[in-house]
């Protein structure tokens, strides 16, 4: 069975998030969305909020599982025994960002890293753009699935 993580803070979860995982899917026979738990950053919402938006859209894909971890994400794989990361790719300072992470990743251990380009369609979209919709009162529900439901 392959299996692949998709770490991210999912703070929150956006479209583009949910084409990876979906597209991830097709590719892996189970996608483990693991939630990144660092003490030294300021969430929106909280670690239960994020991991209910998640497994509310993806109810209906037994493929997806979600999980938490804190520390290195190259040490967790290695403690659930999946040997491959699965990354998304919106633009070119994405990609040297996440190449350096995974030349890393693969310096440390046997883990695998896996790059899906996004769709045209939600390459845009970032959590921090999201936040920033929600903190000015706009029409955030056009970036993130069904489930985000804001109540700040």
């Amino acid at each position: 069975m392959k299996k692949a993580l998709f770490p991210g803070s999912f703070d929150p979860l956006t479209l583009g998030h949910v084409d990876i995982i979906k597209r991830g899917v097709a590719v892996f026979d189970e996608v483990i969305v693991a939630i990144g738990i660092n003490s030294e950053k300021t969430y929106m919402f909280s670690l239960e909020e994020r991991k209910q938006f998640i497994e509310e859209a993806f109810k209906d894909e037994p493929k997806v599982k979600v999980m938490t971890y804190q520390g290195l994400t190259v040490q967790f794989c290695k403690e659930i025994k999946v040997p491959f990361i699965l990354r998304g790719l919106r633009n070119p300072a994405d990609f040297e960002f996440e190449k350096a992470i995974a030349h890393t990743n693969r310096h440390l251990s046997s883990i695998e890293t896996v790059f899906l380009l996004t769709s045209a369609k939600t390459s845009f979209i970032s959590s921090s753009i999201v936040r920033d919709v929600i903190r000015n009162h706009g029409d955030y529900t056009l970036l993130v699935p069904d489930s985000v439901r804001v109540k700040k």
